[in-house]
């Protein structure tokens, strides 16, 4: 039979872990390994194996005696000190030791015991008849809270922005969520109580839900920065114009100073995704001038008399 695997171990914390360390470790162990999340059939028994550790080092009392008395800290009883059982347990080694070297059998009168004196039947009497008294015995589980669990949910560039009330489907379960306004790719949504089921009467664990903006025709967000294509006609580029522009929160007004060249970015201070204590990101519209595919006789003309007359020449080097 294996040996057991120290309970530190298999939650990946030092011995001295704080407890906000060994529940961090158990959350991500559990959102791992929950059969709820994890098809793997090897699953469920690493998540039983992570919550029966949790189980033992999350509550300090049970914690003492694990870490006085080791894997058996369930078969012995409360009133047993754990400095006597330290000493007794180093005496039964270096018993065991003495009676390897002398050709095997059971160790008689070492470390100090009177001699014709068995140290393993002196163990067993010690012990004999005298359950677990506080401990957990039968190796049930015990309350076990439910694990994290993570979720995506897709939003559009304007339900980002504006937020509100939507509903997600995880599971079985239909949810109905309220979204932060100017929520951005990747954040968290926590949900309380919404993870996975506890178990014998725990609270239940977390969801948490991991925000995608969806691809946009119009808007392509960075940040909290939102950034948008501005077309606008030769003469509103060359003379200067004030024109219409769509963002999420609606129409807005932009001015196109003259002189302006495609490619030119214009700023619109704040009115990019809404953020946390006012503090909203901004607006970039990108000059695209455009020009008719097909001319009336009047534009070609006016075109034709703006060529004869014009100097510019956008390709000489300045």
């Amino acid at each position: 039979m294996p040996p057991e695997r120290d309970f530190y171990e298999i939650l990946g914390v030092r011995r001295g872990a704080s407890q906000e360390e060994i529940q961090r470790a158990y959350r991500k162990l559990a959102r791992v390994n929950h059969p709820d999340v994890n098809k793997d059939p090897a699953a469920e028994d690493r998540f039983k194996e992570v919550s029966e550790a949790y189980s033992v080092l999350s509550d300090p009392a049970t914690r003492r005696r694990y870490d006085a008395f080791g894997p058996n800290f369930r078969q012995v009883p409360e009133d047993v000190d754990p400095e006597a059982w330290a000493r007794a347990q180093g005496r039964r080694t270096r018993a065991g030791a003495g009676a390897g070297r002398a050709g095997g059998g059971r160790a008689t009168g070492q470390a100090g015991f009177g001699e014709g004196i068995d140290l393993d039947d002196l163990l067993e009497g010690l012990f004999s008849g005298r359950g677990a008294r506080g401990g957990r015995a039968g190796g049930g589980w015990g309350p076990i809270p439910g694990a994290d669990q993570e979720a995506e949910i897709e939003l559009s560039v304007e339900d980002a922005y504006r937020g509100g009330r939507h509903s997600i489907t995880v599971g079985s379960r239909t949810l109905r969520v309220e979204i932060p306004a100017g929520v951005s790719e990747g954040q968290r949504i926590r949900l309380a109580g919404q993870g996975g089921r506890g178990g014998d009467g725990a609270p239940a664990g977390d969801l948490y839900l991991i925000v995608r903006i969806a691809p946009h025709p119009r808007y392509r967000v960075s940040g909290r920065d939102i950034h948008v294509l501005l077309q606008v006609t030769p003469w509103e580029a060359a003379l200067g114009a004030t024109v219409a522009i769509d963002t999420p929160a609606g129409e807005a007004k932009v001015k196109v100073p003259a002189g302006t060249s495609s490619g030119r970015r214009l700023r619109l201070r704040g009115r990019g995704m809404p953020g946390p204590q006012n503090k909203a990101g901004d607006l970039y519209a990108e000059v695209r001038i455009m020009v008719p595919a097909r001319l009336s006789e009047e534009e070609r003309r006016l075109f034709e008399q703006l060529a004869a007359v014009s100097t510019f020449d956008p390709r000489r080097r300045r």
